[in-house]
């Protein structure tokens, strides 16, 4: 790994690692999707989950850009794998679908996220849903393993996303499949915006552009790519004050370039391609 995806590493764990020391009540109001000012990024996108089966609001750190679990088609039985598992959220509306039958394994790299996930699953008494301290880079988790995987934006967060991928296409069974959130562009966000490491660990400056995203996954070899939910996202000037000057600003709101969430399917071959060295996969 090359020292710039390593600095990005571990920045992104600082700030993960004070989140999940935060209060939820503290974490959730200082932050605009919860109606106050606009002054962290890392939440301006989170959906409701509050209406969905399983849901869990100690587990809700409103870290994420979509509901991934909702669209991921999973059933009583079945495996799941949540990437960037947090507190937890995705991974108890995950159980609730798998039913007392199925097994969640939530990965996170935040030590910290992974006690507060594992504090969270003792209290709820669920002994069908694990969590593990890893890299999504290199998840710790034996090939074919896995009916379904979800993920809620934190592809984003990850230097080598394509590596994720492949380990995406690795973990699952054949005929398993995939729903993602994350946040992809359209257009060239401003300078300030990518390099400002806050902007990083609210997932938008490590957001790449949908096409590259979607050309990751079919060059991987999944299929029946499909988009399941789409919103734009909209950071507010006040966010945008803290890197761009007021010109830069109204430059940026002219220039079509989108932010969006989006919401992305895909499935595993049956017949899975073999691979035989990094690249096969490519």
């Amino acid at each position: 790994m090359n020292p710039h995806d390593e600095q990005l590493k571990a920045m992104v764990k600082m700030k993960y690692t004070a989140i999940a020391g935060q209060d939820r009540l503290l974490n959730q109001t200082s932050c605009c999707g919860s109606g106050c000012c606009s002054t962290e990024v890392y939440n301006i996108m989170s959906d409701d989950y509050s209406q969905l089966e399983g849901y869990v609001p100690d587990a809700d750190l409103g870290l994420g850009c979509g509901l991934p679990t909702q669209f991921a088609q999973i059933n009583k039985g079945n495996i799941v794998i949540d990437l960037g598992s947090g507190a937890g959220n995705d991974c108890f509306v995950a159980r609730e679908a798998t039913g007392p039958g199925g097994k969640v394994i939530g990965i996170d790299f935040t030590p910290a996220m992974i006690e507060k996930a594992r504090a969270n699953a003792e209290k709820l008494h669920y002994n069908n849903v694990e969590f593990r301290l890893g890299d999504i880079e290199q998840i710790p988790v034996t090939a074919n393993l896995a009916d379904v995987v979800v993920s809620n934006c934190v592809l984003n967060l990850v230097p080598n996303k394509k590596a994720v991928i492949q380990e995406i296409y690795r973990v699952l069974k054949p005929g398993g499949h995939f729903s993602i959130s994350d946040i992809v562009l359209q257009g060239e966000l401003p300078s300030g915006i990518q390099e400002a490491a806050e902007m990083y660990a609210g997932c938008v400056s490590g957001a790449i552009q949908e096409e590259d995203y979607l050309s990751m996954i079919r060059s991987t070899g999944f299929e029946q790519i499909t988009m399941q939910k789409a919103k734009t996202i909209h950071i507010p000037d006040d966010i945008l004050a803290a890197y761009l000057s007021p010109a830069e600003i109204s430059a940026f709101r002219s220039s079509g370039t989108g932010i969006l969430s989006i919401t992305v399917y895909a499935k595993k071959p049956l017949t899975a391609k073999e691979c035989c060295g990094p690249d096969c996969c490519s």
